[in-house]
């Protein structure tokens, strides 16, 4: 009993003086860094000094995008001038001597390209005869593509005729999407005998055919049964295990 007695006295004093070392040990200064005071000219600082800011505001800066494609400021300036000048042709040809003629080769093509997004085809039939002309151009098909398909869609028919005949010049090759638009584009102009111009041109194609062009045709040919027989012959050949739909001949009427 006294053994325990005395253990029990011996841990006490050893817990009191362990405890009293505790309090009377100043507590050492944090190791996190302790965030200053903010100045007052920091807490001001979103307040603008002599007319500035000191932080971006959000606000676009420099070139803007267009369609994903980076267009300069020479090139948005150029783009406005041409649809400003677009129905004097004497200014016209001045600001494309003065500016068009200035650009380099990117911002060239960028405005050709911005043009065709604005359905500007004449406008951008005017560029595209100035980029044939530059010491750096080298016949292109996807800048005829692009510029046919705008052409064909706004229906400027004689303008698409005049480019297909310069690039068969330069010696390259519609592709599918081509051969379709402009297919639409004689449909949708009411001329069905340029479009099977067109359609006989596509079979002399290098290229392997593909049925968008043909359903265009038989579907705008509904009212020429004649004509149509002629493409649907043709396509069931090439196309053996696809499917036509045709309409009662009650509907558009047998000729």
């Amino acid at each position: 009993m006294a053994s325990r007695a005395f253990a029990r006295s011996k841990l006490s004093i050893l817990a009191s003086g362990l405890f009293r070392g505790i309090s009377t040990t100043p507590i050492k200064a944090s190791l996190l860094p302790v965030k200053p005071k903010l100045s007052a000219f920091e807490i001001d600082s979103w307040k603008p000094i002599c007319g500035f800011r000191l932080y971006h505001d959000g606000r676009p800066r420099g070139p803007l995008w267009r369609g994903k494609k980076l267009i300069g400021k020479e090139a948005l300036f150029v783009i406005l001038g041409l649809k400003r000048f677009k129905d004097d042709e004497e200014k016209l040809h001045k600001f494309i001597k003065s500016h068009v003629l200035r650009l380099l080769k990117l911002d060239m093509i960028a405005v050709l390209v911005e043009l065709e997004r604005q359905e500007e085809v004449t406008l951008a039939t005017k560029v595209f005869n100035v980029i044939r002309k530059q010491d750096w151009y080298k016949p292109d098909v996807y800048l005829y593509k692009d510029l046919i398909i705008a052409l064909a869609k706004s229906k400027k028919m004689d303008e698409v005729m005049q480019l297909w005949e310069s690039m068969k010049s330069d010696e390259l090759f519609p592709d599918s999407q081509t051969y379709a638009e402009v297919i639409r584009g004689f449909l949708s102009s009411g001329s069905p005998a340029d479009a099977m111009n067109i359609y006989e041109d596509m079979k002399k194609s290098p290229d392997p055919p593909e049925e968008l062009p043909f359903r265009i045709l038989l579907k705008g040919l509904l009212p020429h049964p004649l004509l149509r027989n002629r493409v649907k012959q043709d396509f069931e050949e090439l196309f053996p295990e696809k499917h036509m739909y045709d309409p009662p001949e009650e509907i558009f009427g047998a000729r």
